[in-house]
C-alpha cells in the first residue's frame, strides 16, 4: 500500500522531486566520473612503442624494494617505481645472444635530443640497431653511418619540417651539434620523438659505457621456451645482483618502456580514490539537504497521513520508496554520464602535463557498477534519515506540527552534531603536524567536510541564532526587511537547508583555491630570498653551455641545477643536485646547522630541516635510475618548498637521470650586462636567460593543476546543489506569496522580501563558509610552511568567491521567484 502511494506521489508532485533527482543525477556522474579515473590507474596498460615488434625485452628493475612493518609483528614487502630508466650490463646481451633458442638481439641505448621546432620533453636519441625493436623501416634515405649523420621517425620529420639533406642544430646534454638528415621512417611514434645515430656514436652519446638501457631478444622457435632460457640464463648470471635484470612480455613491455606510467598509475589511483571518496561525502551531505527540504515541503502531507491511522513505519516505508525510485531512476543516468566526465578528466591531466599522453583512459562498467548501488543507497539514506522527525509525531500532534514546524534538534543529531565538531577540531589541530601535501591535503578537506557535517546537523540552531541576528538590521526596511525578518524566523528549517549548501560551496572554493596559494606563495617567498644569483639561464641547459658562461669575463660563479626525485627506503624525495662551488654565491637555502661550505662531492648533502635527519646523519637513498648511494648530511636547511627535500652534489645526480640536462644555470655576474651573456650563449638560441624576478614568477606546480581541476568539480557540485535547494525553497511558496498579494503586498515587496531572505542566507553561509576555510587554511599553512608562512588568500580571487556565490543565489532565487508568484497569484 505504502509502496504505491509513493508511486501516487511521485506522478502528481513531479516538481517536489526534481531537486532530488538533480542532487543524485550529479552525485553519481561524480563518483563513476572519479571511478574511471580508479580503474584506468589499475586496469590501464600501456602499449609498447619502440618496443611494440620484439617479443622478449629484457630491462634492469625499475622497483625498489623494501620491507615495511605494519605494526603487531605484521611484515609486508613493497616495491615502489623509480623515475628514470635502470640500465643493464652490455655483455648480458651476448650471453644471451650465445642462446641456441634465441635468433638474434638487439640492443637500445637512450639519451636526451632536441631538435628545433620537436618537442621540448619526450625527444631521445637511439642507436639504429635499436630500431628494429619497433619494426620501423626507412621510407626515404639510408641508415645513419657517419657521426653526424641522423634517422628521423615520421612523426618527427613532419614536426620539424627536415627532409633528407637537411642540417639542423641538436641539443643533447654534452652540447648543441649539427646533424644531416639521411633517412626518414616509414612510421611514427605517436607519444614521442625518436632520433636514430650510428650504434658507435649513440652509445657515446648517451654516457654509460659498457651498458645499455635495454636488450629485445627474437627467438628462433616458442616464444616460452626462449623467455625460460633467458630468465634461466639471467638468474645464472646475476647472481647475488640485487636487483636483477627482468624479461618482459605482452602488455609489461609498455611499462618497461615508459617507466612514468608507473607513477601515473599510483597518482591516478590516488586521485581517484581521494576525490571518489570526498564527493560521495559531499554527495550525501547534499542529498540529504535536498531531501530535508523536499520533507520539509510536505508536512501537511505527511501530517494528514498520521492523522488518519497511517504509522510512523509506513510513512517511512512510503519516503524511503520514493527515494529508491527516484535514486535509482537518477543513478543509472548519472553513473552513465559519469563515463565521459572520466574521459574528459583524463584528458585535462594529459593536457596539464599530470600524467603522460600514453596512459590510456579505460571505460569500465565497473565505475557505473559501483556509482549506481552507491548513490541509491545515499539517496535512500538520505531520505530516511530526513523523514525521521516527521514520522515519529503522534497523530494527535500531526496536524499542528505541520502548521508550526519548530526547529527543534533531537538528542540524537545533537550529539551527532557535537562529535563532528570534535573530529573536525582534532583534525584541523592535526594539520599542523603535516608537512607534505600527501599527508595534509586528504586530512585538509575532511576537516572542511565534517566543519559542514556539524553545522548541516545543527543547522536549525544555526539558523534561529542567525534570523535572531539579522532580525534587527532587516526590520529596517520597512515592508520587505520585515517581511523577511519574520520568514527567516518562523522558517529556520528552510533557512537552515539553503544555508549548507553554500556554507559548503563558499568553504570548499576557498580551500581548494587557497591551499595552493599558500603553499604556492611560500615556495616563491622561499625561492626569491634563496636565490641570490644575478641571472638564472635554462631550460634544458647542455653541459658545454655552463662553461661558456663561466668564461665570460666577470661572472663569479655559475652553479649548475637539475632537479630530480630519488628514494630514501620507499619513500620518495625531491632533490636538488648543484655544483658545490662557490653554491653560497648562488644560493641561500636558509641553514639551520652545519654549512653548505661542506658540501664538497657526491658523498655529502644538505637534508630539509624536520626529515629527521642531523648533521651527520648517513643517507642511504636510491637514485632515479636505480643505483644506489650513500651520502652523509652537512647542513640542515630551512626552505624545504623552495628547494625540495635533499641538495646533492650535481655530479652524484647527474649520470643517473634519462635527461642529464640542467634546469637552470644560476650566474652570479655583478656588473655584467645580459647581452655579454647572450652573446656566449648564441650557439644555443632555445636557452633563455632571465633575472632571479622574472625566474621566481615562472615556476609552475602540478600540484596546483591536480587541484584545481579535480576538486573543483565538487565546487561546481555544490554549486548545483545551491540552485536546486533555493529553487526547491522558493517553488513551493506560491500560496505563501498569494496570500501576501490578497493582503495588499505588492510584486515589488514580495520580491524585495525574497531578496532580502537570500541575502541573509548568503552573508550567513559566507561567514561561516569562510570561518571554516580560515580555520582549516591556517593550520594547513603552519603545516606545510613549518610555521613560517600562514594562510594566503588574495583579496581579488576572494571577491570573486564570495561575488560569484551571491550571483548564483541570486539567480537561483529570481527565476524561481517568477514562477512560483505567477503560479501563486493564478491559485489565489
Amino acid at each position: 500500500m505504502m509502496l504505491w502511494l509513493a508511486v501516487a506521489t511521485l506522478r502528481h508532485r513531479k516538481g517536489g522531486f526534481i531537486g532530488a533527482l538533480v542532487a543524485l543525477f550529479c552525485a553519481a556522474a561524480l563518483v563513476a566520473g572519479c571511478g574511471t579515473l580508479l580503474a584506468t590507474g589499475i586496469l590501464g596498460t600501456v602499449k609498447p612503442e619502440r618496443f611494440a615488434a620484439a617479443p622478449l625485452v629484457v630491462t634492469g628493475d625499475q622497483n625498489v624494494h623494501g620491507i615495511e612493518n605494519k605494526g603487531k609483528g605484521k611484515i609486508k614487502e613493497k616495491a615502489k617505481p623509480v623515475s628514470d630508466h635502470v640500465w643493464v650490463s652490455a655483455a648480458l646481451a651476448d650471453q644471451i645472444r650465445a642462446l641456441p633458442s634465441v635468433k638474434s638481439v638487439a640492443t637500445e641505448v637512450e639519451f636526451a635530443a632536441y631538435l628545433p621546432g620537436g618537442p621540448t620533453s619526450d625527444s631521445f636519441g637511439h642507436g639504429w640497431e635499436s630500431a628494429s625493436l619497433s619494426g620501423l623501416t626507412l621510407a626515404y634515405g639510408r641508415a645513419p653511418a657517419a657521426p653526424d649523420e641522423v634517422v628521423l621517425d615520421a612523426s618527427t620529420a613532419a614536426a620539424t619540417k627536415l627532409h633528407v639533406g637537411s642540417t639542423a642544430p641538436m641539443r643533447t646534454a654534452i652540447g648543441t651539434m649539427p646533424v644531416r638528415v639521411v633517412g626518414i621512417t616509414a612510421q611514427g611514434f605517436p607519444s614521442q620523438a625518436a632520433i636514430y645515430f650510428a650504434p658507435a656514436e649513440a652509445r657515446q652519446l648517451a654516457g654509460h659505457p659498457g651498458q645499455v638501457d635495454a636488450i629485445g631478444v627474437f627467438p628462433a622457435g616458442d616464444p616460452a621456451s626462449t623467455e625460460k632460457d633467458v630468465k634461466a640464463l639471467i638468474a645464472s648470471a646475476a647472481a647475488g645482483t640485487v636487483p636483477a635484470p627482468v624479461v618482459h612480455t605482452g602488455d609489461s613491455r609498455g611499462p618497461a618502456e615508459f617507466p612514468d606510467s608507473a607513477n601515473a598509475s599510483v597518482r591516478l589511483i590516488s586521485m581517484g580514490a581521494v576525490l571518489g571518496g570526498t564527493s560521495l561525502i559531499v554527495a550525501i551531505l547534499v542529498v540529504v539537504g535536498t531531501f530535508a527540504l523536499s520533507i520539509q515541503q510536505r508536512q501537511r502531507e505527511i501530517a494528514v497521513l498520521r492523522a488518519v491511522a497511517a504509522t510512523g513505519k509506513q510513512v517511512r516505508k512510503m519516503i524511503g520508496g520514493e527515494a529508491l525510485a527516484v535514486g535509482l531512476t537518477a543513478a543509472v543516468a548519472g553513473a552513465v554520464a559519469g563515463l565521459p566526465l572520466g574521459a574528459w578528466l583524463h584528458g585535462e591531466f594529459v593536457a596539464l602535463d599530470i600524467i603522460p599522453a600514453n596512459v590510456p583512459v579505460v571505460l569500465s562498467v565497473f565505475p557505473v557498477f559501483a556509482a549506481v548501488p552507491a548513490t541509491v543507497f545515499a539517496g535512500w539514506a538520505a531520505a530516511r534519515i530526513s523523514g525521521r522527525r516527521a514520522t515519529r509525531i503522534r497523530p494527535v500532534e500531526a496536524l499542528g506540527e505541520a502548521e508550526l514546524k519548530p526547529p527543534r534538534v533531537s538528542f540524537v543529531r545533537a550529539l551527532f552534531g557535537v562529535l563532528a565538531i570534535a573530529g573536525a577540531t582534532v583534525l584541523t589541530a592535526v594539520l599542523t603536524g603535516l608537512h607534505t601535501d600527501a599527508a595534509s591535503t586528504p586530512v585538509c578537506f575532511i576537516a572542511v567536510l565534517l566543519w559542514c557535517i556539524a553545522l548541516a546537523l545543527l543547522g536549525p540552531w544555526v539558523a534561529r541564532l542567525a534570523a535572531a541576528v539579522l532580525g534587527v538590521p532587516l526590520r529596517l526596511s520597512r515592508v520587505g526587511g520585515y517581511l523577511a525578518a519574520n520568514n527567516l524566523r518562523a522558517a529556520a528549517p528552510r533557512l537552515a537547508s539553503v544555508i549548507t549548501p553554500l556554507t559548503l560551496m563558499t568553504a570548499m572554493a576557498c580551500t581548494i583555491l587557497f591551499s595552493q596559494t599558500s603553499v604556492a606563495d611560500a615556495a616563491t617567498a622561499q625561492r626569491a630570498a634563496g636565490n641570490i644569483a644575478d641571472y638564472v639561464v635554462g631550460s634544458k641547459v647542455p653541459a658545454n653551455a655552463a662553461a661558456e658562461v663561466k668564461a665570460v669575463p666577470g661572472v663569479r660563479t655559475v652553479t649548475q641545477v637539475l632537479h630530480a626525485t630519488v628514494r630514501t627506503g620507499l619513500n620518495n624525495r625531491n632533490v636538488l643536485g648543484v655544483t658545490p662551488a662557490g653554491l653560497a654565491d648562488t644560493l641561500d637555502l636558509g641553514v639551520t646547522d652545519g654549512s653548505v661550505a661542506q658540501l664538497t662531492g657526491p658523498d655529502t648533502a644538505a637534508a630539509a630541516y624536520g626529515q629527521g635527519y642531523h648533521v651527520g646523519s648517513q643517507v642511504s637513498m636510491t637514485l632515479p635510475d636505480g643505483t644506489p648511494a650513500h651520502v652523509t648530511i652537512v647542513a640542515l636547511y630551512s626552505r624545504q618548498l623552495g628547494f625540495g627535500d635533499l641538495v646533492v652534489a650535481h655530479d652524484l645526480l647527474a649520470p643517473h637521470v634519462d635527461v642529464p640536462m640542467d634546469d637552470e644555470l644560476l650566474v652570479k655576474a655583478p656588473g655584467v650586462p645580459r647581452t655579454a651573456l647572450a652573446g656566449a650563449l648564441k650557439a644555443d638560441p632555445g636557452l633563455g636567460i632571465q633575472d632571479r624576478v622574472q625566474a621566481q614568477a615562472s615556476n609552475n606546480d602540478a600540484g596546483a593543476k591536480i587541484g584545481y581541476v579535480t576538486l573543483g568539480l565538487i565546487v561546481a557540485f555544490t554549486a548545483i546543489a545551491v540552485v536546486n535547494t533555493l529553487a526547491m525553497s522558493i517553488s513551493d511558496r506560491g500560496r505563501e506569496f498569494a496570500a501576501l498579494r490578497l493582503t495588499g503586498a505588492t510584486r515589488r515587496q514580495v520580491r524585495r522580501m525574497l531578496g532580502w531572505e537570500t541575502a541573509a542566507a548568503v552573508a550567513v553561509a559566507t561567514a561561516l563558509g569562510l570561518a571554516v576555510a580560515a580555520a582549516v587554511l591556517t593550520t594547513y599553512a603552519s603545516g606545510m610552511t613549518r610555521g613560517t608562512s600562514g594562510a594566503a588568500m588574495p583579496l581579488g580571487t576572494l571577491a570573486v568567491v564570495i561575488g560569484g556565490g551571491a550571483v548564483l543565489a541570486g539567480i537561483a532565487t529570481w527565476l524561481p521567484a517568477r514562477a512560483a508568484l505567477a503560479a501563486g497569484l493564478r491559485e489565489g
